[in-house]
């Protein structure tokens, strides 16, 4: 869709760096790793024997879990955060959790690209409530999965559904002129992505869907300034990454 990153996540404590002592598992629920019961190469066989089954919902925090999954996502091991979301919602004993959970586990696949799973997770999320804050997160993230996966109507559905919950959301609004830029509406998808400007989202890939917009209402010289001040900001992260 664009060069963002679009995949929006809770926000956690996370751990200190350098991440010294980072572990899968907090130490209660470690076990045996005996050669001769549980190959050490199988990164599986781990997460399979601390199911629900072998361990009791009490013995384990949730929202630990989820900690540990935002830290994944920190140093980029899109794979371990999401099973360890996956853990957090089996866990879990209040809706609040298990909706973080959920919408972390699908930003978590949508990194990889794993765009069936990710809209599973939001519509899971959406479903436990979808009148709280993290809901319009969640519908703002399945917008953008579902149009990876080619269902643009719905997209633009979710995206306007979480400017429902939260009119503020700039995210949203900038997804939502997307949408409306790939269908035509160029005058609604100008307003849209102004809105996400005035509310702060001012990076290169927001403003070069205004000069889209721009562009076919046919406002050329002022769509080529926006383009030029876009071009700024992609050197300044560029130089910004280098130093």
């Amino acid at each position: 869709m664009t060069d963002r990153d679009p995949h929006r996540f809770s926000e956690g404590e996370g751990f200190d760096d350098p991440y010294e002592g980072f572990d899968f598992d907090p130490s209660e629920l470690r076990v045996d790793l005996d050669p001769d019961k549980v190959d050490p190469v199988d990164t599986h066989a781990l997460p399979d024997l601390l199911d629900e089954a072998a361990i009791p919902k009490e013995a384990v925090d949730a929202g630990e879990l989820v900690e540990i999954g935002l830290s994944y996502m920190g140093i980029n091991r899109f794979e371990q955060a999401a099973d360890t979301f996956e853990r957090a919602v089996r866990f879990a004993d209040d809706d609040r959790t298990k909706q973080e959970a959920w919408t972390n586990k699908g930003a978590a696949h949508a990194e990889l690209e794993e765009w069936d799973p990710a809209i599973g997770a939001y519509e899971e999320a959406i479903h436990l409530d979808d009148e709280s804050e993290m809901a319009a997160t969640a519908h703002n993230n399945l917008a953008y999965a579902l149009w990876e996966f080619g269902k643009d109507e719905a997209a633009l559905e979710h995206a306007e559904r979480a400017l429902e919950l939260d009119e503020r959301f700039a995210e949203a609004w900038f997804n939502r002129a997307f949408f409306l830029n790939e269908r035509g509406l160029a005058e609604q998808a100008l307003e849209s992505v102004e809105n996400a400007i005035r509310l702060g989202y001012r990076e290169a890939p927001v403003l070069d869907e205004q000069v889209r917009a721009l562009e076919a209402l046919g406002e050329y010289d002022r769509a080529e300034e926006v383009a030029e001040e876009a071009d700024r900001l992609r050197e300044q992260a560029e130089e910004e990454l280098v130093r």
